[in-house]
């Protein structure tokens, strides 16, 4: 089969028509954004920065703007409700020569909404066309936006939001295809994503239930997006990415071994460790417990296991696990 054309051209950035790694804040950290990366992620996205914090000087709101050349291309986050703030911002952020500038108007979660940002401004449309207008005033690189179908089922507005962003100057949009109040449950509603796809002139990105390589092709034939993004699908699983890189060039991608899997799960863990230089690794080790749970997500013994997971102490800690772990798939097998 014919590999695929590019999907499209963002700024400086040709994107592969493979899958990028969705900005998920408090799971792809900069260890994680490496990984996937490393497994064919077509770009990567900072967690979501306060534009209030970076704007008062914040340090974690600058770190976590940082970005490395392994992890690029890579776009930076923001979410605010302030058009002023948003601004200045965007302005600030130049300093770390981002890829390009998403704007966060889809975030669920209770603390950003009561603030008036995330999925809240999809109820405020002039004042997230401002917001928009605003960034890309003051931004050398594009700006895209990344927002839900709506606040809830009976106020879905994602078609005419869309237009509207692209009338602010969104260089391209990304929908989930759940409303704010969905937050992650249910499932996403790609037909609402074909919707936007036609309804606009820019590219758009899909996002929403791509767990598997085949998800990736039915969105893309479904959608007819530019681009996918990929989020919890990639949970203790960044070989999804080698997966779809395969799957798009009419292969497929042998699945991961059960050593593949715990020798990515302590890359995984060193990476953390080594993306954290300024935490004391008992302290740093933390990060890693939640992702050492996920790989071995729906493997036999995986729930005996996850108690280990969340008091791992120290990488040793972490390659004993492994160890043990693969000796119970062994015996398991071998019964």
């Amino acid at each position: 089969m014919e590999k695929q054309q590019t999907a499209f051209t963002l700024g400086s950035v040709t994107f592969p028509k493979t899958a990028i790694l969705a900005p998920m804040a408090g799971v792809a950290d900069r260890a994680y954004r490496l990984l996937c990366r490393s497994f064919g992620a077509a770009g990567t996205v900072s967690e979501m920065v306060s534009v209030k914090g970076l704007c008062y000087g914040d340090k974690g709101s600058g770190e976590l703007c940082t970005i490395t050349e392994p992890e690029r291309p890579m776009g930076i986050q923001l979410f605010g409700s302030e058009p002023e703030f948003m601004a200045r911002a965007a302005a600030l952020v130049q300093q770390y020569a981002p890829d390009w500038i998403d704007i966060n108007m889809g975030c669920p979660v209770h603390k950003v909404v009561a603030t008036g940002a995330g999925s809240a401004l999809m109820r405020d449309i002039p004042l997230a066309q401002k917001i928009v207008r605003a960034a890309v005033r003051e931004s050398s690189v594009p700006v895209t936006v990344k927002f839900r179908l709506g606040w809830e089922e009976t106020s879905r507005n994602a078609v005419p939001f869309a237009k509207a962003m692209e009338e602010a100057g969104a260089a391209a949009i990304t929908v989930h295809g759940r409303t704010k109040a969905q937050l992650y449950s249910g499932k996403a509603d790609w037909n609402a994503i074909r919707e936007v796809k036609q309804a606009v002139h820019i590219p758009v990105i899909g996002n929403g239930d791509v767990q598997t390589a085949a998800d990736c092709l039915a969105m893309y034939a479904q959608t007819g997006c530019d681009l996918v993004m990929a989020g919890r699908g990639t949970y203790g699983n960044p070989f999804l990415f080698r997966e779809i890189n395969c799957a798009m060039q009419g292969k497929t991608a042998a699945p991961p071994s059960l050593e593949e899997r715990m020798e990515t799960m302590l890359r995984h863990v060193r990476l953390i460790l080594e993306c954290n230089p300024q935490k004391p690794p008992e302290i740093a080790i933390r990060d890693a417990r939640k992702h050492a749970a996920w790989y071995m997500t729906g493997l036999y013994g995986a729930a005996q296991f996850r108690a280990r997971c969340y008091h791992l102490d120290s990488y040793d800690a972490a390659q004993q696990l492994a160890e043990d772990f693969l000796q119970l798939q062994k015996q398991h097998a071998a019964d």
